[in-house]
């Protein structure tokens, strides 16, 4: 008898994702009906999806818990060995249970299914074998079958597992876009992702009330350079009686009329601002309004309403420290 020749690491790697991405290659083959029941299910249900699984189908159901609470679906995760000893109580009326056991004969989250059938609390699971124990107390049955593990001993959980979590994976993107959830919907649940930064408005970033600087037509140059200074952006707004927008000035103003004007003190501001400065609304991305910034080289847009009234002011390091890009 010959002996088999040990294969190398790279050539087991590739053994492994070869049987992995068969794994996931299957999945739509096993799509019936009974992935558009799950979908509707859940849609229907009023409370949260709440996933379980013993071991290695544990950890992928906790990553699926997660994807679906980001993705605008809240649920969250039950031990199924915590549940019977007291942690039960987590499920709620309206929740729906998303389960997960290859064999579909695993013990602990049998004994908890049968509780679960009894307390009329309805369950999608998701296992190999639509004859197991486990689907047939599903309400819906998702179909997971594979192959082969990709372990050389075909015991450990490998493929199984991977197949599981990219059907939870579909499961959750398809309640995504049925309920219409949008890039706005998921910044507000990432407000500290990158994505959520680059989707904050610029009305949640402005200065506001009494940090923005702004001084009156009349107000004398020193009480402006003074606001400048107090209010440390390097520009102040120029507004008029009712509050509107009639012009700024700005440090590079300043140096450009002290090098001209010796009685720059005794003039007011309303004859040294810059008429019309750029502004944006408060409804922009913050990302358009760094973009505006870095294009016109200036440090500062004010924010006005639709009748020119002045809101605020948003200033290119309040928008570098975002890291946008």
């Amino acid at each position: 008898m010959t002996e088999r020749r040990p294969r190398s690491p790279r050539e087991v790697a590739r053994w492994v994702l070869e049987i992995e991405a068969a794994a996931i290659s299957g999945l739509p083959a096993q799509l019936d009906e009974s992935f558009d029941r799950a979908v509707e299910l859940i849609l229907s249900s009023t409370g949260r999806v709440v996933c379980t699984g013993m071991g290695k189908s544990g950890l992928v159901l906790r990553k699926v818990a997660a994807t679906l609470a980001s993705t605008g679906t809240p649920a969250l995760f039950l031990h199924p060995a915590e549940a019977v000893h007291g942690d039960l109580g987590m499920v709620a009326p309206g929740d729906v249970v998303l389960a997960a056991s290859y064999s579909g004969t695993t013990e602990e989250l049998l004994r908890l299914a049968q509780i679960l059938e009894r307390l009329g609390v309805p369950m999608v699971v998701m296992t190999g074998n639509a004859e197991s124990p486990l689907a047939r107390l599903a309400e819906v049955h998702l179909r997971v079958a594979i192959d082969q593990e990709a372990c050389p001993l075909d015991l450990a959980p490998t493929a199984s597992t991977t197949a599981t979590l990219a059907l939870g994976d579909a499961l959750a993107m398809a309640l995504l876009e049925a309920k219409g959830f949008t890039p706005e919907d998921f910044a507000r649940l990432h407000p500290s992702g990158h994505l959520g930064k680059k989707l904050l408005r610029v009305g949640e970033l402005m200065h506001a009330g009494d940090d923005v600087p702004r001084v009156g037509l009349d107000t004398g140059m020193k009480d402006a350079i003074y606001e400048m200074s107090r209010k440390k952006l390097g520009i102040t707004a120029v507004v008029d009686d009712d509050g509107r927008l009639a012009g700024c000035i700005s440090d590079g103003d300043l140096r450009r009329h002290l090098e001209t004007d010796d009685g720059l003190l005794e003039r007011t501001a309303s004859e040294c601002m810059k008429p019309d400065p750029l502004t944006i609304d408060g409804g922009e991305l913050a990302s358009a309004a760094l973009q505006s910034m870095e294009a016109k080289r200036i440090t500062s847009l004010f924010v006005c309403d639709d009748e020119g009234r002045l809101e605020g002011i948003v200033h290119l390091h309040d928008l570098w420290r975002l890291e946008l890009f």
